[in-house]
Parts: structure tokens; sequence; C-alpha cells
């Protein structure tokens, strides 16, 4: 013998029929069945019990009275919205015409007539499972909302916090440029800017692996030495030494950062490179045209221990609107729909098609837009100008968080001797104690050229 079916809940079934035998013959099978009964007698009495009661199953008679079943399971569907309501029609036609318009008007099922006890129980109880999982598939997809909404409700409270950090420093000033169009809000590329005590500029372009949060958990740590030791003074190579060292301590096996450091010396009119793992960076300029490229000699930051890891630069002289582009891999592997990447041959014809320096940002921007189908990596780009110190407006300099500090009268001194001054830079050590002093931080420059 075949196992009983599974029981299922009690439902609440409309049954419109307009011939009271009829009616009266289902109302007592279901009834029995253990489900709640709700009778009427044409398609307008139908629509209206569904309105009031909202059962969980229709029979349905195709040819009533008033309103005939046809129309009646077009309006409770619309009524029913997102919620499966199974319309089981009634019906004695056997064309297969009829019976096709019977499911094109939002019927389910149907049953003929003269009805079988069986056949209409089993057809209860499937379309009572097919109702119980959508309701289930909806609880399920309300509850992932929920949670998704409350995930991005963390995201973003962390986001602001992190845009913070890693934010803070001059990627606003007149001489830069900037795209960044993340694949998440969290994302792996990273773009870092700050002026230093003795005038200049560092500026970095990074490129965790992966997206996302995961991706971006370097980078606050990485924000955190870039601006500051930038603060306090600190040479380049010994910036590049300290956040390698930091990334490899810290990031687990398999993450690291490609990235691009620029020291640009507006005084002396030169920028110095270091390039581990970024693509091709282009120092373009203005008088002649040429481009330079800056390519990468380096391995990512985080990769290396730190008695292996390369400092050396690469330095270029410089004339004033002589622009520096940095690019992200997520540029040249920027696909369109037919999944053709960008590449760096389209990125080349737009530098030697460009006849106006100050416009190229803006055409690349423009043709990467163009080009481009869903994105599918974090995208960043960065121009650096080379103008006078006179042209830069540096924000005012934040001294602590209260900012309650102010010099007295007051005289400090130190003494290095040489076997010290062998092995020991001080005067990174020395700015930073100085420049803690509320007014003598807007004079970091002068202080850093004296010392």
């Amino acid at each position: 013998m075949n196992p009983p079916a599974a029981r299922i809940e009690s439902l609440t079934i409309l049954i419109a029929e307009d011939n009271a035998a009829d009616r009266l013959l289902l109302s007592t099978i279901v009834s029995r069945q253990g489900h709640r009964v709700l009778t009427a007698g044409n398609g307008l009495e139908a629509v209206a019990l569904f309105e009031t009661e909202r059962p969980q199953l229709v029979l349905m008679d195709v040819m009533m009275p008033v309103m005939d079943g046809f129309e009646a399971a077009r309006r409770i569907k619309q009524q029913a919205g997102e919620e499966l309501v199974p319309i089981i029609f009634l019906t004695s036609l056997s064309e297969t015409e009829a019976l096709v318009q019977s499911l094109e008007a939002g019927g389910d099922d149907f049953l003929s007539k003269p009805y079988n006890r069986v056949i209409l129980e089993a057809k209860i109880n499937a379309m009572g499972r097919l109702h119980l999982l959508q309701r289930t598939v909806l609880e399920q997809r309300d509850l992932i909302v929920r949670h998704n909404e409350h995930l991005l409700n963390e995201q973003r409270v962390a986001k602001a916090v992190f845009d913070k950090v890693a934010h803070s420093g001059c990627l606003n000033a007149s001489n830069v440029r900037y795209l960044q169009s993340p694949l998440a809000l969290f994302n792996g590329d990273l773009l870092l800017a700050a002026y230093k005590p003795s005038g200049g500029m560092h500026v970095l372009l990074g490129d965790f692996t992966g997206h996302g949060l995961p991706a971006a958990i370097g980078a606050m740590p990485l924000a955190e030495v870039f601006y500051g030791m930038t603060a306090k003074g600190y040479p380049m190579a010994d910036i590049l030494r300290e956040m390698n060292a930091k990334l490899k301590r810290i990031l687990p096996v398999g993450v690291f950062c490609c990235a691009t450091l620029l020291n640009l010396s507006f005084q002396r009119e030169l920028v110095e490179v270091w390039n581990g793992g970024l693509p091709d960076g282009y120092l373009l300029r203005a008088a002649s045209g040429e481009r330079v490229a800056l390519v990468s000699r380096h391995l990512p930051l985080g990769i290396l221990e730190p008695a292996a890891f390369s400092d050396r630069c690469e330095t270029y002289p410089l004339d004033i609107e002589d622009r520096i582009f940095l690019f992200s891999d997520g540029v040249l592997e920027a696909s369109n729909k037919a999944g053709e990447m960008f590449g760096e041959a389209r990125l080349l014809q737009l530098f030697e098609r460009n006849r106006q320096p100050s416009a190229l940002f803006d055409e690349i921007q423009r043709s990467l837009a163009q080009f481009r189908g869903a994105v599918q990596d974090d995208v960043s780009m960065l121009e650096v100008r080379l103008q006078p110190d006179s042209g830069l407006q540096c924000p005012p300099l934040a001294f602590s968080d209260s900012g309650v500090s102010s010099p007295l009268d007051w005289s400090v001194s130190f003494e290095f001797r040489a076997e010290t001054l062998k092995h020991f830079n001080p005067l990174p050590h020395v700015l930073q104690l100085l420049l803690e002093v509320h007014d003598l931080r807007a004079r970091g420059g002068a202080l850093y050229t004296v010392l």
C-alpha cells in the first residue's frame, strides 16, 4: 500500500459556483477535509468575498451569472498581488481552447465535472503545498531584505569612519583630479594625497586584491602610515618601507596592495616615482607632448619581508603644467557587453589623439564610460599636475581633537652625536615634537628648512 499523503495545514477555501447542489457538494467535500469554506453564487460575490476574507485557495466555476469565472479570476489575481492564491477552475467544458483560456485568465489548474472526491482532495493538497512553499519563500525573502538592510547600515557607518581616515588629505587640491568608481560600498582601490612639511606633496594610488570589504581591510593601516609619516616629514623611502612592513605583518596570505607612490617637489620641479604592481602610469610633458611611461619595477606592498624590500625610486624632472596619470587595473580590464577589454592600446590612442593636455582626463573618463558594460572591478584614475607653490591653497592643518594648545615662554634642546647620526635621522621626531605646538604647525615648512 502507498503511504498516506502528508496532511497540509487547514486552509480557507472560497467556492464560487452558481449551482446550489454543486456548491453544497463541494462544500461538504472540502469541509470534511478539514478546511474552512466560503461560498459565492457568482463571480462578483467571489471577488467581494476574496477582498474581505483573503482565502488561500479558490474553486471557481467558469460559467456564472453577473460575472463569469474568467473575469473574477483576473480580478482576484490582481488583488492578491505577489501572494500566490491558486485558482482551480470547475468546468464542464472539454474544448482545448476553453481549457487554455482558463489557464490564461489566471487559473492554476482545472477540475472537470462531475466532481471526483479523491481527485479534488489531491488537487487541494497540491495547491496547499504550493501556497505554503510560496509563503515560506516570501518570508525568507523578507528576512534576507532585513538582514541586508542591517548589513548595509553597518557598512555605511563603517564607511563614514573609513572615509574620514583614508580621505583626510588633500585630494581636493587644485592640481589633483581623480575618478573612483567602486564595485561595492567598500572597495580595494585607495587614493591618498598629503602635503609635506618641506613643501610639495606625496600621492599614492593603491589597489588591494579582491573587492569589497575584504579588499579594504588594509586601507586604514596603510592610510595611517602614509598620513602620519608624511606629516612628520619622513622621506619617501622610509614611508614605503613602513607601509610594506605593516601590510606584511597584518594582512593574510594572498592579500597585498599594488601601488604607485609619487613624491612631488614643486620647488625643485621633479617627481620621484615608486611603482609596485600597478599598470604603467604616464608623465605627459606639456611643452613637447612627450609621454614617459612610469613602469612597475617592484613587487606589490605586503609581499616581501622587510629585508628583501626595495625602496629604489626613479626621478624625473618636471615643468609647470606637466601632468602625471595613474591608473588601477580596473581601467585596462574594463569590459564591454561583448566581453572585450578596454586595454592599454585604447588608452594610448587617447594620449596620441589628445591635443589639449588639460582635457585628457575628461577624454579618458568619457571614453571609459562609453565603452564599458557592467562594472566588474574597482576603477580608479588619478591626474596630478605640477604648478607653482603659490597656486596651491593648503588647508589649515588640525592641531588636536580639542584644539587647545598654545606656545608659551619655553625652550628645548637636543644633542645628537656623530655615532647616532650615522644610523638615525632625528629630523622627523624633532619636527613632530615642534608641530604639536598650536601656532608652530602653520610654520611646518619653515621649521623643516631650518632643521
